[in-house]
């Protein structure tokens, strides 16, 4: 036999071995499980191919989008006027299309609001379907206003400008006053002060809070300690709208050694208005030295 028919016999044979293997997988006791696998490979083509053709129209439905309207956040406390949602979709670029299947959706809504300058923490963010994304939030709270020459601005704990939009003179004027001093924020509103001076004021302002109107107090002066090389040691006076001077000390924030817990200051300034019926029933030359001020008839707690 030449070797063109031979290989023309081989190839036959080939074909009639191939054909045999696949009337053995569709007929044989294989059978079942081939059809079950080509059955499987069809659905999933078809599935694929149907997919693809609804895939974008699915996901840009109102299901699955993200609005402003459907994202739900913690609410805000009462001295914040302005409407955070809105301005994290304005000012952070949140306005073209969302949805809930966006991979880094939580990622990018949980930056977006902790750039907003009321929000000191996104405790979490999270999205549902039908469209829905809840954004957990620890707001900054104002504690005092810093005295400048245009007029007054608002602080937090932490020394964090906030927006002074929010704040109506009279509101304002509500806050503990810190005076002297003369630098600017260095940072955009939501940033710290840069100021040692207005960290400290804040941190006395907040322990003050509750007792600002009860002791009839007004304003907080940083006063420099005069210690050599010291550029941010402090102590702070506090005047009363009477007149009278209270040294504080230092801010609770320093631990200086023999500084007394800003507990133990406040109940002395207590027991010291409960004797004398108040902190301006001396004349407006009257000083206080909370460090000095007597401890044996302080009432016990």
């Amino acid at each position: 036999m030449s070797a063109a028919k031979r290989r023309k016999t081989k190839n036959a044979n080939r074909r009639v071995s191939q054909l045999a293997r696949l009337l053995s997988l569709l007929f044989g006791p294989a059978r079942t499980l081939t059809l079950l696998v080509l059955l499987l490979a069809l659905f999933s083509g078809g599935t694929y191919m149907v997919w693809r053709n609804v895939k974008e129209p699915l996901l840009r439905s109102a299901g699955y989008m993200v609005t402003p309207r459907n994202v739900e956040i913690t609410p805000p406390p009462p001295w914040i006027h302005s409407s955070i949602r809105e301005d994290v979709f304005r000012d952070a670029s949140l306005d073209g299309p969302l949805s809930i299947m966006d991979d880094d959706l939580t990622d990018r809504i949980s930056t977006a609001f902790s750039l907003h300058p009321w929000v000191a923490k996104v405790l979490r963010v999270s999205k549902y379907h039908p469209a829905r994304v809840t954004v957990e939030l620890v707001y900054r709270r104002p504690v005092c206003m810093v005295e400048v020459t245009d007029g007054l601005l608002p602080v937090d704990e932490q020394g964090v400008l906030l927006p002074v939009g929010d704040f109506s003179p009279i509101e304002a004027s509500r806050y503990p006053r810190l005076v002297g001093v003369n630098t600017d924020p260095v940072g955009p509103v939501g940033t710290r002060w840069g100021d040692a001076r207005v960290v400290g004021g804040a941190e006395i302002a907040s322990a003050l809070g509750p007792v600002w109107e009860q002791f009839k107090l007004h304003r907080i002066v940083p006063l420099s300690t005069g210690t050599r090389g010291a550029t941010d040691d402090y102590v702070y006076a506090i005047f009363t709208r009477g007149g009278t001077r209270i040294i504080w000390g230092r801010a609770p924030g320093v631990n200086a050694p023999g500084e007394l817990p800003p507990g133990e200051k406040i109940a002395r300034l207590k027991w010291v208005a409960q004797q004398d019926g108040g902190l301006d029933n001396h004349g407006d030359s009257r000083e206080l030295d909370v460090h000095s001020l007597r401890v044996s008839s302080l009432p016990k707690r």
